[in-house]
């Protein structure tokens, strides 16, 4: 399944808000550097799918705020 996530780093509250069927917003407390962000964010979309890590691929958007994630 291929989501598109809005990401919001340094949030005060981490978070992950479904938008509609594939969209969703995820806020992290970590900053956008070093990855520090897209890797919180693959984080909680594992737990929120109850996946492992290793099921969940960052495909686009490593400097963006708007990113596709692959779940599987």
């Amino acid at each position: 399944m291929r989501l598109s996530v809005h990401a919001k780093p340094s949030a005060k509250v981490a978070a992950i808000e479904k938008l509609d069927a594939t969209h969703y917003a995820v806020s992290v407390k970590e900053l956008p550097k070093e990855n520090k962000a897209n890797f919180a964010i693959m984080k909680m979309l594992a737990e929120h799918f109850g996946v492992s890590l290793a099921h969940v691929r960052l495909i686009s958007g490593a400097s963006s705020k708007q990113k596709m994630f692959e779940i599987g």
